[in-house]
């Protein structure tokens, strides 16, 4: 059983790290990934609850993340997309509500992965799909992938005698390098013509808009 004082500091830490973690989430680029600051915590942590910190930080990371989906749903697709782009990215609709399995799976897979979710839900914010539809395998392999970090940060850095200083150069290349991906990728993403795609199993660029 906790005490009371221990009750306080649990929460004011779980606090902070919800507000970081979100505030992390919700910025579109150039924010460190959350599995570095999974890895921070275990690091420089003792004894810390790994599962009750995992699930503060999925929360607040697929919190963090439906924000970013909406906006730039409204700031981007709304505004800045042409009537033809908007129904291209629509045609995703067939693909995804028609394998909702394969969907599910393939995100839950990406989740759990430390590759950058903030191409996936820029991306998909700029479809009509329901955001709920990608936020629950998001939460669910997010949840699993911090509690592995943290524990994998802990057990290494005990083992080794390591601290996040002597480890943070192995980071910084992966995230400077999937920084700078974002803007080609989305570019990609809304070039490429997904009716074909899903409806006629061939890959091809969208034409040139009118």
């Amino acid at each position: 059983m906790f005490t009371v004082t221990e009750l306080t500091d649990l929460t004011k830490i779980s606090f902070l790290l919800f507000v970081v973690v979100f505030a992390l989430n919700l910025l579109p680029a150039f924010a460190p990934p959350t599995w570095t600051a999974m890895s921070f915590v275990g690091l420089t942590i003792p004894k810390i609850d790994f599962v009750l910190t995992a699930l503060v930080a999925a929360i607040a990371a697929t919190s963090g993340r439906i924000v970013l989906a909406k906006l730039s749903r409204v700031l981007v697709r709304q505004k800045w997309l042409s009537e033809q782009t908007q129904q291209n990215v629509d045609a995703i609709r067939i693909g995804i509500e028609g394998r909702p399995v394969m969907t599910f799976g393939t995100v839950l897979g990406y989740s759990i992965s430390p590759l950058p979710s903030n191409y996936l839900f820029i991306a998909y914010g700029l479809t009509s799909l329901p955001i709920a539809f990608l936020a629950l395998p998001f939460f669910v392999g997010r949840f699993v992938s911090y509690g592995f970090w943290l524990k994998t940060a802990s057990t290494v850095g005990d083992r080794l005698d390591l601290d996040w200083f002597e480890s943070a150069h192995y980071f910084v290349g992966y995230f400077l390098a999937s920084q700078l991906l974002l803007v080609p990728v989305i570019y990609c993403f809304t070039r490429i013509d997904w009716h074909a795609a899903f409806a006629e199993k061939r890959f091809r660029w969208l034409g040139k808009q009118e």
